[in-house]
């Protein structure tokens, strides 16, 4: 898979599978566009100092201004791949509306905003957006006991089929993937009696994603794509 040349927004970059796909993105060649919350995450990302990485320091991307700040600028834009969100459980009755919003702002809305920033992006250049589900999102009533974490999450592939049926004209695949749980060390240390050999590990779940943002991928769009593991 070819990405010489190519600039990628990856949203989440900074995070355990981030970091994975950042740096297959960086292997096959790409510029790597990076939102960070603040200047300590973006001091901690460990492939800041590649010169085909650029941080962008953001803040939230939850409203337009920092989404705009983004992708100012990036041109050609290849691809647009949305991994930034957040996680909360705990049954819907004990959830406060504070928490429902969060969930919604920080799965949905984020990767709603950056989906619209990208396809003006890339124009009628043809490119590829990836957006990140989760298993909820295909398996609803694995959603119970994080209910809004499922519903924003089916909200994500929603969108992702529909934009895919939107925008191919322009030729831009869209497409997501659903993990189940990953391997990464704060899932370790939140569940450590699992086993963690079942979980997909986040290099399996970027080479996925890789793969669909890739000129390689012609055909496929409009799919949410398991990535389970054997869990």
């Amino acid at each position: 898979m070819d990405f010489r040349d190519r600039h990628v927004v990856i949203t989440g970059g900074a995070g355990a599978l981030g970091t994975a796909l950042v740096g297959a993105l960086l292997d096959a060649g790409a510029f790597c566009h990076v939102p960070c919350l603040n200047e300590a995450e973006a001091a901690r990302f460990a492939l800041r100092d590649n010169p085909r990485v650029k941080l962008v320091v953001t803040g939230s991307l939850t409203d337009e201004a920092p989404v705009a700040s983004l992708y100012q600028g990036i041109a050609p834009l290849w691809a647009s791949i949305h991994l930034a969100g957040g996680f909360a459980a705990g049954p819907l009755a004990e959830a406060s509306l504070a928490t429902i919003r969060q969930q919604i702002d920080m799965n949905f809305v984020s990767c709603l905003l950056c989906c619209r920033a990208a396809v003006k992006a890339i124009g009628g250049n043809g490119g590829r957006i990836v957006n990140v589900a989760a298993r909820p999102a295909l398996e609803w009533r694995s959603g119970a006991g994080m209910v809004a974490y499922a519903a924003s999450k089916s909200a994500v592939a929603a969108l992702t089929a529909a934009l895919a049926e939107e925008v191919v004209k322009d030729g831009i695949l869209v497409n997501a993937v659903a993990p189940s749980t990953m391997d990464t060390p704060a899932n370790r240390k939140a569940m450590p009696k699992a086993n963690f050999d079942l979980w997909p590990k986040v290099e399996e779940v970027a080479a996925t994603i890789l793969f669909l943002a890739s000129p390689d991928n012609r055909v496929t769009r409009g799919g949410i794509v398991p990535v389970y593991g054997k869990s």
